[in-house]
């Protein structure tokens, strides 16, 4: 489908951050508030999103794709305010969307599957052939872009979902559980891509796997009952702990503390058990798939 382009679409952002969030705050359902007082900015890089089940990414990713609507607060895509009942159409032709269960038609082929949704998204007709043999072939499925969705195993329907939140190019690119699924060989490459994709994209990751965030991300965001616990780079998560932390390498014993930390703050059942330890950690800031 081919569509008329605006000049706000094509005229150079005044923003500094692609995403920004002053007290932020989302339900997850009717009564719990799973966002609660989010001050957060993103700009262009990989940013990893990390948290204990709960702890209100699913919702933040959710919320940033304009599928929740704030209940308080304000959130910014690309300096432009998002919530109430607006319409959001010319801002998802930006975005990117992977969220952790996604449904698709099995017996389409991997290449309709794509199309499919780079027509969803708006991208011209024209452009459309390029843009889906393009996305496959990041993912590593051009061999397999004909075979239909049923026939695919869960690593590569996975691929799939990958491919078609970056068909569109977009400026934003939300990822939620992005290697559930993918062997260790696979999220290797995955973790390139994200890399690759990171120098002229804002790339949001929500992960419960530190090694992911080691390998791929340039800034790490720990969220903890809907609020920012920390934000900094990979190197600064790993200063966080210390031999005492659990965990099996620096930045798990980072993550462990700064989790020990928040959870004390918060008047935890675990305060007793970990006082000691986290006095001192810091509360704020083969490439085949």
């Amino acid at each position: 489908m081919t569509r008329a382009v605006s000049a706000a679409e094509i005229a150079t952002t005044t923003s500094a951050w692609q995403i920004r969030a002053t007290g932020l705050q989302v339900r997850a359902g009717r009564k719990r508030m799973a966002v609660d007082g989010l001050d957060l900015s993103l700009g262009t890089g990989v940013h990893g999103l990390l948290g204990p089940n709960g702890a209100g990414k699913t919702t933040l990713i959710r919320a940033l794709a304009t599928v929740l609507r704030p209940a308080g607060g304000t959130l910014e895509l690309f300096g432009e305010s998002v919530g109430g009942l607006g319409e959001h159409r010319a801002l998802r032709r930006r975005i990117g969307y992977l969220p952790q269960e996604f449904g698709y038609y099995k017996r389409f082929t991997v290449r309709e599957f794509v199309e499919y949704l780079a027509w969803l998204k708006e991208v011209p007709k024209s452009d459309i052939p390029a843009a889906v043999q393009r996305a496959v072939e990041r993912v590593g499925l051009a061999d397999r872009a004909d075979e239909r969705m049923k026939g695919l195993s869960g690593g590569m329907v996975r691929r799939v979902g990958i491919a078609q939140a970056i068909v569109n190019d977009p400026a934003i690119l939300l990822l939620d559980e992005p290697t559930a699924g993918l062997d260790p060989a696979q999220r290797l490459r995955f973790r390139e891509l994200l890399q690759e994709l990171g120098t002229d994209t804002c790339v949001a990751v929500s992960t419960h796997l530190v090694e992911d965030v080691a390998a791929a991300c340039t800034d790490v965001v720990l969220f903890v009952g809907g609020r920012l616990a920390f934000q900094g780079t990979p190197d600064e998560l790993a200063s966080a702990g210390g031999p005492e932390h659990a965990g099996d390498s620096p930045l798990e014993r980072g993550y462990s503390a700064l989790l020990l930390g928040s959870e004390s703050e918060r008047g935890s059942w675990r305060t007793s058990m970990c006082c000691a330890s986290s006095r001192g950690a810091p509360s704020l800031p083969g490439r085949a798939w």
